[in-house]
């Protein structure tokens, strides 16, 4: 499975909105991704005044991930331009990208966007 970005930042913080049923899926997946373009849109936030964290993006991503035992999932180049062939029913060009992601890696998301959906892929909420 792939955290998208908010997904992320509730497994930081306890888990926030997420499911008792998806917070039980992550414990127990062999594998969580998070995919690099979630680094990209974490210091796009931050830099912006939308995201408080206590320290720099890269040092709170290097310390979030492994503390959950999360693993990066890169950015490839058939990733990217599936991204950018995919419908235009998701504005937001991150999030196309982690959507990419997962059907190319036949992966579900973990995300409360109920665009996400409308792509034809696995969610959980």
């Amino acid at each position: 499975m792939i955290l998208d970005t908010c997904a992320l930042l509730w497994i930081a913080e306890g888990g926030g909105p997420l499911s008792a049923g998806t917070t039980t899926l992550i414990n127990l997946a062999p594998v969580v991704y998070v995919s690099a373009i979630t680094g990209f849109e974490l210091g796009i936030k931050y830099q912006k005044g939308k995201l408080e964290l206590p320290c720099s993006p890269k040092e709170w991503l290097s310390a979030v991930l492994e503390h959950h035992d999360l693993q990066v999932l890169p950015l490839d180049m058939y990733t990217c331009t599936l991204s950018a062939e995919l419908p235009a029913i998701h504005s937001d060009p991150c999030d196309r990208m982690i959507i990419a992601a997962a059907i190319i890696n036949k992966l579900p998301i973990v995300t409360h966007d109920a665009i996400f959906k409308k792509y034809g892929i696995e969610v959980l909420e």
